[in-house]
């Protein structure tokens, strides 16, 4: 058998580092787009959100981000609620989830108090 030549690459090794927060993405309030807490998980890329707003609406998580970002309960993500759709009594609205903060990014905006108060993860009515 014979021994490899060079030098042999270490992955894995040592404490993780987050990436330095360079910009954080802020939600475009003339579209609509509002910060929200995901309180709920129902699958199919379906979740229950607590928008900025004060109400309560199934978040469907976008196509572009479904693979590549995991949505957990507890986070502070950036929805846009429909607005084509007709209200109905007893139904929860609709949005959709377009973008999920990292631990870097909410502790960036905790710091700056850009995150509003009535998302408060002890505060969030159920």
């Amino acid at each position: 058998m014979a021994k490899k030549k060079g030098k042999q690459v270490k992955r894995g090794k040592g404490p993780y580092v987050p990436p330095p927060v360079t910009r954080v993405k802020f939600p475009n309030k003339r579209i609509g787009e509002m910060f929200a807490r995901v309180v709920e998980i129902y699958g199919n890329e379906r979740m229950g959100v607590f928008c900025t707003d004060g109400k309560q609406r199934v978040g469907r998580i976008r196509g572009k981000i479904k693979k590549r970002v995991w949505v957990r309960k507890g986070d502070l993500v950036i929805v846009s609620p429909w607005d084509w759709e007709t209200p109905v009594e007893g139904k929860l609205g609709k949005c959709e989830i377009t973008w999920r903060y990292t631990r870097a990014e909410i502790s960036w905006l905790e710091r700056n108090r850009r995150i509003p108060e009535i998302l408060d993860v002890n505060n969030i009515p159920f």
